[in-house]
């Protein structure tokens, strides 16, 4: 029997398919934070959050106004979790220490550049630790829906909004495909439940290759 899933949860579900066991993972605020609900069997990561703690796990019962992630929402601990000071927590980030970071994006280009702290001419809390952990992740996913709601394309030959990075994606997760992001540009890696070649070059502005191992994924 299929199980019809949002975009977002077809995406979150192909990120976590790329953790590691032990992994010290950093999740961007919206989409990225659905991650840990699929995680694979036997599959444990340690969570951290740029505002200062390792350990993140689900709400409790109880929610605690004290306790959120870099996002702002209520969020729990586990009891191998623990709480620092940013001075620490950024140097995690900035030292090398965070395996893999999943962020959102607004554009990624050929060349592996990621533009997805600001929109000109809208209002913005701050860029937060996007431009730290795409530079000292060992590990950098964009997991973003394939056009933006007015449908436009959003994997470009080139970035056209403010850069986060340059040259600092490693892998791109949409609902429609998995791109790999090489010296060469993009290599479509895998086909989405009910995306096929044509359709993911008709939303994608870039130009990419296609994997000889090109994967079809088939939810049940």
């Amino acid at each position: 029997m299929t199980t019809l899933k949002t975009a977002k949860e077809v995406i979150a579900e192909r990120v976590a398919k790329e953790m590691s066991n032990g992994d010290l993972v950093n999740l961007g605020i919206g989409l990225p934070t659905m991650v840990p609900n699929y995680l694979p069997e036997g599959i444990d990561v340690i969570l951290q959050s740029e505002n200062g703690f390792v350990g993140l796990g689900p709400v409790k019962s109880e929610v605690s106004k004290d306790l959120v992630n870099a996002g702002g929402q209520p969020t729990g601990i586990n009891h191998s979790g623990a709480f620092f000071d940013s001075l620490l927590s950024f140097a995690l980030i900035r030292g090398g220490h965070v395996d893999v970071t999943v962020l959102g994006g607004l554009e990624v280009d050929r060349h592996g550049n990621l533009a997805n702290w600001i929109i000109p001419g809208k209002m913005v809390p701050g860029m937060g630790g996007a431009m730290d952990l795409v530079t000292g992740a060992k590990k950098v996913i964009v997991a973003m829906e394939h056009c933006s709601k007015k449908g436009a394309a959003k994997i470009l030959n080139e970035c056209n909004l403010p850069l986060t990075g340059k040259g600092v994606v490693d892998l791109i997760v949409t609902e429609l495909a998995v791109f790999r992001v090489t010296d060469d540009g993009f290599v479509l890696e895998e086909l989405q439940d009910g995306a096929n070649i044509e359709m993911v070059k008709e939303k994608t502005e870039a130009t990419f290759t296609i994997s000889s191992n090109l994967k079809i994924k088939q939810f049940s």
